[in-house]
């Protein structure tokens, strides 16, 4: 019996001491996938809050920024003037920032950000695919522009393609207090 237990103990040291190893390897060669510390997403992240804003066309707005699913998505609640809320995801994707648009016009512009540099007070957001849009001509948002002023100040450029033509809506914000 002793020898049974003896040699089985071995055994399942052995194993453990092994599979750490073999986990700390794989961690540090990439093979598993752990939340990667992306700067626009940490400074999109200070942007939680409540915020009230004005276009330049003098249409009143209000964002609301949440943390959401352990902190790993921005959620973001708009509304322009006498419209419904709109709903932007904001998440990392590899070392990008991804964004998806819920629009009031019923489709889901998806957008990533461009290479940002360090001392880039911006991030832009790209198109990059759309869900349930009803036409190719469609109405739809194609690039978002958020510029950092201070901790109480951000803008926001939302560029809106129909039948070839864009239109971009600048919208100032400040901070609730």
């Amino acid at each position: 019996e002793i020898n049974k237990v003896s040699f089985g103990t071995r055994h399942v040291n052995y194993f453990l001491k092994s599979f750490a190893i073999i986990l700390v390897v794989v961690a540090f060669s990439g093979g598993i996938c752990f939340a990667k510390t992306i700067p626009e997403f940490e400074r999109m992240k200070s942007l939680v809050g409540e915020w009230k804003g004005t276009s330049e066309d003098m249409m009143p707005a209000t964002v609301t920024y949440t943390l959401v699913s352990d902190n790993s998505a921005l959620m973001e609640r708009l509304v322009m003037g006498g419209e419904s809320e709109m709903v932007t995801m904001y998440h990392p994707d590899g070392y990008r920032l991804m964004v998806t648009h819920y629009c009031s016009a019923h489709n889901q512009p998806r957008m990533r950000s461009q290479t940002v540099a360090p001392v880039s007070n911006s991030i832009t957001f790209d198109f990059l695919d759309i869900t349930n849009l009803s036409a190719p001509d469609a109405g739809h948002m194609i690039k978002l522009v958020v510029t950092f002023g201070d901790k109480d100040h951000f803008t926001q450029e939302w560029t809106w393609r129909e039948k070839g033509k864009e239109n971009t809506v600048v919208i100032h914000f400040e901070r609730k207090k």
